[in-house]
C-alpha cells in the first residue's frame, strides 16, 4: 500500500489544520490507519488511529478533544482534523498503515507516507 500525506503548514496557536492521507494499492478492508508525529531528536509519537472497516478510533491523550481522525472509504483517504492547535503540536506528521488491530508503536506499522510539516506559532 502506498500512502501520500498532505495538508501541513504554518498556523497560529488556537488555529486549525486538516491533514489528508491518500492510500493506493491493495484493498484496505482489514487495515488500520494512523497518524504519528515526530520532532527532531525525539521518537515518533502516536497521535491517532482508525480502523478502515468500522471506523473505530483511538487517540493519544495529548490530542483528545482537539484532533479528529476520519476516513473516506470511497476516496481511500484518512483525514486528521486538528483544532485548538498548540505550539507543542509542531512536528512532522506521518500517516501509516498496518493490518491486525490498533497499535501505538511506530515499529508496528510497515507502511508509511512521507511526512508533512505542521508548525504552530505562539
Amino acid at each position: 500500500v502506498q500512502l501520500q500525506a498532505s495538508g501541513g503548514g504554518l498556523v497560529q496557536a488556537g488555529g486549525s489544520l486538516r491533514l489528508s492521507c491518500e492510500a493506493s494499492g491493495r484493498t484496505f478492508t482489514n487495515y488500520n490507519m494512523a497518524w504519528f508525529r515526530q520532532v527532531p531528536g525525539k521518537e515518533r509519537e502516536f497521535v491517532a488511529a482508525i480502523t478502515w472497516n468500522l471506523g473505530t478510533t483511538s487517540y493519544a491523550d495529548s490530542v483528545k478533544g482537539r484532533f479528529t481522525i476520519s476516513r473516506d472509504t470511497a476516496k481511500k483517504t484518512v483525514t486528521l482534523q486538528m483544532n485548538s492547535l498548540k505550539p507543542e503540536d509542531t512536528a512532522v506528521y506521518y500517516c501509516a498503515a498496518r493490518t491486525m488491530g490498533f497499535a501505538t508503536r511506530s515499529a508496528a506499522y510497515p507502511n508509511w507516507g512521507q511526512g508533512t510539516l505542521v508548525t504552530v506559532s505562539s
